[in-house]
This record gives C-alpha cells, structure tokens and sequence, in this order.
C-alpha cells in the first residue's frame, strides 16, 4: 500500500467509551452499568435516526438526549448540575493504552481523527488527552451535517488531506463504521478489541447477560452488511507493520 495518511475513528477506538463508567455510578449509585450501555446504544441509534430523517443535530444534543431517554427509561430523577457532571466525562474519556505509542509509530504519514464527535467536543477531548501534538487533524463529520456511515461523512478525509481513497488506511473498532468506511472505498483495518470466541463465551457462561455483555454483542462484531475489512488487529501497535 501506499498510504499517506491513516485516519482513525474516535469514540472506542482511541477512547475508551466504557471509561465513562465510574461516573455514571458515581452520580446514580447501582445504575452505572446500565446507564453506560443504554447510553451509548442510544447514542449511536440517535446518530443513524437522525441521518434517516435528515434532522440533524450535533453530536453533542445527539449525547444530551441519549442520556435523557437513558435516565428517563430508567426512572431516575436528576439536577442539572448531576446531568453536567456526567456529560463532561465526554471531554475527559480515557485513551486506550496502545494509542499515544501507535500515532508516535506511524509518523511521518498524515494522522488525524474522524468522528461523529462536535468540534467542541473533540478538541477538548484531543486536547485533555494530549494527542494534539500528533494529529495532524481532526475531523469532525459537523461540517457536512450528517454522521457516519454517511459516504458524505468519509468525503472529508480527501477535502482535508487532498488524499485518493486508495491512499488512506481508516481505522475503527466499530463494526459499522468499518462497513461505512469501506463501502466508501477507503483500505480499512478493523480494531477488533473484542474476539467472537470471548464473545460467545461471555454469552453462554451465564443465564443472566450483563448490560455490558449485551452491549458487546450486539456492537463489536462484524456486521453482516457485505463490506468486509481489508485488514483485522487486536491493537493499534500492529498498523505500522500493515503499512
């Protein structure tokens, strides 16, 4: 491959949604798990929804009202200043340990984020995270007002970079975005953090499945949408041996 530049979702890619955990049983004692995945797979369904009805809204509103129906859902009252606190994790969400030493790894080519996220809400996270000082962009899909998988989403590696398709690896852990990125036409290497063998397993082990094993299944394996990616790791280390 020639590829100039490698461009890598955001949300449970780099960042570690599930790190959002502690505060939301900080804030609502016994309903952190719950809350967390609710959360999160409303969050992205809102994002596809609002795609379909070409409503859009940005992303930060699309996690504001995810987290409303979750606690509403849920029968939990709630103050503004408990809602805020929660929402702010989303600027300060934990970078996966393989991150910071894999972007170091594949300089001198283009790096950069593209998210579903705000611009405001990706260069405070980019910036709290420390990560400013290697990515050359970051990309956030607000300016063509539709989310991923939206082909317009993915248009905006080229318009940044002046990049071809065939010149750009794109990275992400979420089995959708991966489908997205490659019906688009780009190299695609799948994060797969999640094996299908601990997949099973966690779902047979017990009568009861967890909030977070529920979560798992139903968003880190490979979807059956015809777009299979060009490559699978098990951590961003292994991208510069790709290349």
């Amino acid at each position: 491959m020639s590829i100039k530049a490698v461009v890598f979702d955001a949300y449970g890619t780099l960042y570690d949604i599930q790190s959002v955990a502690d505060v939301t049983e900080d804030a609502f004692p016994g309903y952190g798990e719950i809350i967390t995945q609710v959360w999160r797979i409303k969050q992205l369904e809102y994002t596809w929804l609002r795609s379909l009805m070409r409503r859009y809204r940005d992303f930060d509103a699309v996690t504001r009202d995810s987290l409303a129906y979750t606690l509403r859902m849920l029968g939990l009252a709630y103050e503004s200043e408990g809602f805020e606190r929660v929402i702010e994790k989303y600027l300060h969400l934990d970078l996966y340990p393989d991150a910071t030493g894999a972007l170091a790894a594949l300089r001198p080519r283009k790096l950069a984020i593209l998210s579903n996220g705000s611009p405001d809400m990706l260069d405070g996270l980019v910036r709290n995270s420390g990560l400013d000082g290697l990515l050359d962009a970051t990309i956030s899909v607000d300016a063509k007002k539709i989310f991923k998988p939206s082909p317009a989403a993915y248009e905006l590696i080229g318009e940044v970079f002046g990049t071809k398709t065939d010149e750009v690896l794109f990275v992400s852990s979420n089995p959708w975005d991966v489908a997205g990125a490659k019906s688009f036409g780009l190299n695609v290497a799948w994060l797969e953090r999640v094996t299908p063998e601990a997949m099973a397993l966690a779902c047979v082990e017990t009568e009861l499945v967890a909030p977070l094993t529920m979560f798992k299944a139903i968003r880190t394996q490979m979807d059956e949408l015809g777009f299979a990616p060009d490559h699978r790791v098990r951590s961003l280390s292994e991208l510069p041996a790709i290349i």
